[in-house]
């Protein structure tokens, strides 16, 4: 079994990166005042209109965003996939296969935590993950594991019966200049390495329209979840506007790259 970096591989490029854009934050401005205002389903609405292609999350244990309710409308009311982010609880994934959305991405929660400080340690874990990822699959759900960009942790997940995995871009986003090249190595590497194994890729976490064409240049991720920067910066121009320059940055960039690849041939 070969890690990155070893032997040939034959790169294939989608012209199109996914887009899901995480409308927790739309959730927890409504939830600082009570009532339904703003509404995560007219949010998710706006997400088809302005480039998105799915609509991702989290529904924590403690509910401090989104909620049992905002999980069952988007499913009913919304025509783009859902993407629900979880927890590897018993409670999670009975809530997941009653709502039967297009994916779930299980992700390590803490309740002290201000928002996911990293990936979950598969490696650690698999014994009480196995079984999950089996019932979800069993109801047709695809299952990611968010992780970080490190081969054991692919490998892992893997082993674990998981189609797909999340590689945590915080570290990457977080870096100095001195070490950003570092990170992004980490995950050109970890992104071809799951490749290889037949996993679908994502990636997603503190990305940025500065900082996300590097990372929608690595050909082997076809989804990037987004929700933070997004919903931040729509206080100033807007949740469209700000939704449509993250698409136009990440097509800028993937355009680059099937440039690339395609002169290579």
């Amino acid at each position: 079994m070969s890690r990155p970096g070893f032997g040939p591989q034959k790169i294939l490029v989608s012209t199109h990166l996914r887009l899901g854009v995480n409308i927790d934050h739309v959730a927890t401005l409504r939830n600082a005042r009570g009532g339904r205002e703003p509404d995560t389903i007219r949010a998710a609405a706006i997400v088809g209109r302005a480039g998105g292609d799915s609509i991702t999350a989290h529904l924590r244990e403690d509910r401090r965003h989104i909620t049992d309710d905002d999980i069952k409308r988007l499913k009913a009311e919304i025509d783009l996939p859902l993407n629900m982010e979880m927890a590897a609880t018993d409670e999670m994934v009975a809530i997941a296969i009653a709502n039967r959305p297009h994916a779930v991405c299980i992700v390590p929660e803490r309740r002290a935590e201000l928002t996911t400080e990293g990936g979950l340690d598969v490696v650690s874990a698999a014994a009480a993950l196995s079984p999950r990822i089996a019932k979800l699959n069993a109801a047709g759900i695809q299952v990611a594991l968010f992780v970080d960009p490190d081969p054991a942790q692919v490998e892992a997940t893997k082993k674990s019966g998981a189609p797909a995995l999340e590689f945590h871009t915080g570290e990457y986003c977080n870096a100095s200049e001195r070490t950003r090249a570092k990170e992004l190595k980490r995950l050109e590497e970890a992104s071809a390495y799951a490749a290889s194994l037949g996993l679908e890729v994502h990636a997603g976490h503190g990305l940025t329209v500065a900082n996300v064409g590097p990372v929608a240049r690595i050909p082997h991720i076809v989804e990037l979840n987004i929700g933070h920067t997004i919903v931040a910066e729509a206080v100033f121009i807007g949740f469209e506007a700000a939704i449509h320059g993250m698409r136009t940055a990440m097509d800028r960039a993937r355009a680059s790259t099937a440039s690339r690849v395609e002169a290579r041939r």
